[in-house]
């Protein structure tokens, strides 16, 4: 009797767990259909994407160096790529899911990501990269747990609780790409939501009746780790539970240490965990609120998230106001200072998110410098652009690995100014000539007038400073050489800058990128290009057998279908071999 693909790897992963062609390290397997439904989170009916029928898409549950199998099914009627944000790829950037380094996969094909959460732990969430797609949906949450024999720093939660915050249109991402093509801004977000639902009916003039939202229960006494993730388009939010404390223990891979917060600022890009208890009397449900910070507040009071806590034992519905946010819209030196107070915690056992040895960076021997500047859009040849350094990037039709690896000249310029230029901002595809080994200093410099977060894929980045005004040479002597939070997205402050060191260990084509979708796609982003001039299999894996081909390489591309473009190669030739080998085994032992 014929099987199903879907079957065929099903029984594959069986076969894998019963041990009888295991690899030093287990594989885990995921199948995402991508496709749109009709949802109204905040009570309109809209078009939202949705992985395997549901918005948000499920959580990816993995343990250190799992390798992790994700067959993607693009239903959608555009190009489709996934990128798993904050998941290093490590001597990978095939996996990246982004356009420097894949094409995209076509509407109604296949196609496998195969990649290893090598040395990672934490919280992270994966999104669609391409054409604003996140703005519609597509993401969910991440988690690599550690592994058995290492101890985690606190004590083992009693459960896992993942919330994904962002803000929220009812115009779907092709309404808003289209205000963004026509030159204008995306304006006010018509609301948050907090896993995909919209807000509990704190107040009846602010929220309409039929909003559904999110509830999550509890049992008194226990304590949960809670991940938090900004999912959303462009909007820092404050995030707070009524009555509670939030003792953060972790930020995007980095275990911190444990400080009480009764709200933390999380920025567009961001990921923390907390550890909550539940030691209140229950007498009612209590208030989870995302509410969006830096804004004047009349006028944003409809951008509020609102989800309830729910105790078992709990007596009535939450009622009366909502638990009150920092109260510093026309100045952010509380925010700062909350950011700064953030701190790595070097006593935590692995995995750690860097090599060994680098949790020392502060003696560490920069070798190159880059300060990055973005200003508000502004016109380049009659197109409303946004710019890095006064570069307004553009992905070129045939991505930078691949060209690379096909010796395709005049893809890319390896030019990318250390400073900002002086002249007339430009439109074209200048990289960073990144060095092997090397340790860069990386200044993100704020001269717009909104908050800003950034993204590096490929690393965990040390967060070394952060203040107001202009970077100069003598900002160093404020940098906390120490224990300053090892992350992969970190927030820069309007009329501000951000220090962060990069040791460029991980061989591939990286992004670098404002999280802010609007800005990001209007241009504000690169890659660092990292080479190892011995091109050794042991600082990079190969190109995977399932490759894509586009632009200059697009005749290199065999015709494929549904059935055929999945793959669950891992770079090995005898894969299929071992796996058949296996099969056998199992059937006729």
């Amino acid at each position: 009797m014929a099987l199903s693909r879907f079957s065929i790897l099903s029984f594959l992963h069986i076969v894998l767990l019963v041990g009888l062609c295991s690899a030093a390290d287990p594989s885990v397997f995921y199948n995402f259909e991508v496709s749109y439904i009709t949802a109204s989170p905040l009570g309109v009916p809209q078009q939202v994407i949705a992985i395997n029928e549901k918005f948000p898409g499920p959580t990816i549950n993995v343990t250190t160096n799992n390798n992790v199998v994700v067959n993607v099914r693009n239903k959608l009627d555009e190009s489709l790529l996934l990128h798993w944000s904050g998941v290093q790829q490590r001597r990978s950037s095939w996996q990246d899911g982004l356009l420097g380094t894949n094409c995209p996969i076509p509407p109604k094909w296949n196609w496998t990501y195969q990649f290893q959460v090598k040395d990672q732990i934490g919280s992270f969430f994966y999104f669609p990269s391409l054409h604003m797609q996140r703005a519609s949906g597509g993401f969910g949450s991440f988690i690599i747990t550690n592994r058995a024999i290492i101890p985690l720093p606190f004590a083992t939660p009693d459960g896992d609780i993942v919330i994904l915050i962002g803000d929220w249109y009812t115009r779907n991402h092709t309404a808003l790409r289209k205000d963004l093509d026509a030159g204008k801004n995306l304006g006010m977000p018509d609301g948050v939501l907090i896993n995909g639902k919209g807000p509990y009916q704190y107040n009846r003039t602010l929220v309409p009746d039929g909003i559904d939202y999110e509830t999550i229960e509890v049992h008194p006494g226990k304590t949960y780790r809670i991940r938090v993730h900004n999912v959303g388009v462009s909007t820092s939010l404050n995030f707070r539970i009524q009555n509670h404390n939030l003792l953060l223990a972790e930020s995007e891979g980095s275990y911190t240490v444990q400080q009480n917060y009764t709200s933390l600022d999380i920025h567009v890009g961001q990921s923390y965990s907390f550890l909550v208890t539940m030691d209140q009397n229950a007498s009612s449900d209590y208030y989870i609120v995302a509410s969006a910070r830096f804004v004047n507040e009349s006028r944003w009071q409809r951008v509020t998230g609102v989800a309830i806590l729910h105790y078992t034992n709990s007596k009535g519905k939450a009622s009366g106001p909502l638990p009150e946010a920092p109260n510093d819209e026309y100045d952010k030196t509380f925010s700062m200072n909350q950011a700064r107070s953030i701190r790595w915690n070097l006593s935590a056992s692995g995995a750690r998110p860097n090599p060994q040895g680098s949790f020392r960076y502060g003696s560490i021997n920069v070798t190159e410098l880059y300060v990055l500047k973005n200003k508000p859009p502004e016109m380049i040849n009659g197109k409303r652009r946004a710019t890095l350094s006064g570069v307004s990037f553009v992905n070129p039709s045939t991505p930078i690995r691949l060209a690379d690896q096909f010796k395709v000249k005049g893809v890319y310029k390896l030019d990318f100014p250390p400073r900002p230029l002086t002249g007339p901002p430009r439109v074209e595809t200048s990289i960073i000539n990144g060095t092997f080994r090397g340790f860069v200093e990386v200044i993100l410099q704020n001269n717009d007038t909104k908050m800003h977060s950034y993204h590096v894929s490929g690393y965990a980045v040390f967060v070394v400073g952060m203040d107001y005004g202009d970077w100069t040479e003598n900002s160093r002597g404020t940098y906390n050489k120490w224990d300053g939070i090892a992350r992969t997205t970190v927030q820069v402050y309007p009329g501000a800058w951000t220090a962060i060191l990069i040791s460029l260990d991980n061989v591939g084509v990286w992004n670098i990128r404002t999280e802010n979708l609007d800005s990001w796609y209007l241009g504000q982003e690169t890659y660092i290009r990292v080479v190892n001039p011995e091109a050794t299999n042991k600082t990079e894996l190969p190109m995977p057998d399932n490759a894509l081909f586009c632009g200059a390489l697009g005749k290199m591309q065999k015709p494929q279908d549904i059935s055929s473009a999945a793959t669950i190669t891992n770079n090995r030739s005898n894969m299929f071999f071992t796996i058949l080998i296996c099969v056998l085994i199992f059937l006729f032992r």
